[in-house]
């Protein structure tokens, strides 16, 4: 008897039975590593190769997608606090964070103002460079934002010579929970050791419309909370604007004008319910 198999995001299903997936691993010990942490929330490993990886394959049970989130939220604070560690730096370890998100910032803003200087010369601009000079003055206050904030997060840790690590996922999409006997987590190809916001940062960037993130990010905080400087870099790196995408039709650029503009004003809640914490906390 023939096996059935189903092709589906660049992995092979066998029989509803075995997922094979190609093995593209830089660290073919992280679910060893997982398992000494105790947390087992991803598929079992039937067997491997050099070539390929062959999981259990997981039914996943239906549910909202805004509880679906929800719950893969709630997952990543348990796989973030039970693979915690801290590690000795020195300070040529913020240092480079420092710079390379200065970098990022001052590339933006010369992005920024060279498309500025490009649309004050039309003399009939077009729908998607109209509604960029529209609003250049929130994606600047973004920016000076992100400025204020990088130097504010290097006085915070200027002295200190320990950075709080844990284990990314990495890959952060709503199709990679799962739902069953228990909670899963799959596509562990980019996982990796570094600061638990950059798993916040990659989620949100990547569904900043469809869900309250507002919400989401006070879950995880009430489970796993962030010091002073760790919140500081997250909000400096949410901050910063992406450039605009490429169009092949104007109405295509108008998009992805607007997808800039729909990110800034959904970031601009976060930046607000971060302050009003702040003075609370201050007064």
């Amino acid at each position: 008897m023939k096996s059935r198999i189903t092709l589906k995001n660049n992995v092979k299903i066998i029989d509803n039975k075995y997922v094979i997936k190609k093995n593209s691993f830089n660290n073919n010990n992280i679910f060893e590593y997982l398992k000494s942490r105790s947390f087992n929330y991803y598929p079992d490993i039937i067997k491997q190769d050099d070539k390929y990886i062959y999981y259990e394959y997981i039914t996943d049970i239906k549910e909202p997608q805004e509880q679906k989130m929800i719950d893969l939220i709630t997952l990543i604070t348990i796989l973030h606090s039970k693979t915690t560690i801290y590690k000795e730096v020195d300070i040529d370890y913020y240092k480079a964070i420092y710079e390379n998100i200065n970098h990022k910032i001052d590339d933006t803003y010369k992005y920024y103002n060279l498309l500025m200087d490009n649309i004050d010369n039309e003399l009939y601009p077009s729908p998607a460079n109209y509604l960029i000079a529209r609003n250049i003055s929130y994606i600047y206050k973004n920016l000076n934002y992100a400025k204020e904030g990088i130097n504010n997060w290097y006085k915070l840790i200027e002295n200190k010579r320990q950075v709080r690590l844990v284990t990314i996922h990495n890959n952060l999409i709503i199709d990679h929970y799962l739902k069953n006997d228990k909670p899963y987590l799959i596509s562990w190809d980019r996982s990796k050791q570094d600061m638990p916001i950059y798993d916040l940062v990659s989620i949100y960037q990547k569904n900043y419309l469809d869900y309250d993130f507002t919400s989401l990010f006070n879950i995880y905080l009430n489970k796993y909370p962030l010091d002073e400087a760790e919140m500081t870099l997250f909000l400096v790196l949410i901050s910063i604007p992406n450039k605009i995408s490429e169009a092949n039709t104007e109405y295509k650029r108008v998009l992805n004008v607007r997808r800039i503009i729909d990110y800034l004003y959904k970031t601009d809640e976060i930046l607000k319910e971060y302050r009003i914490k702040q003075k609370t906390n201050k007064s």
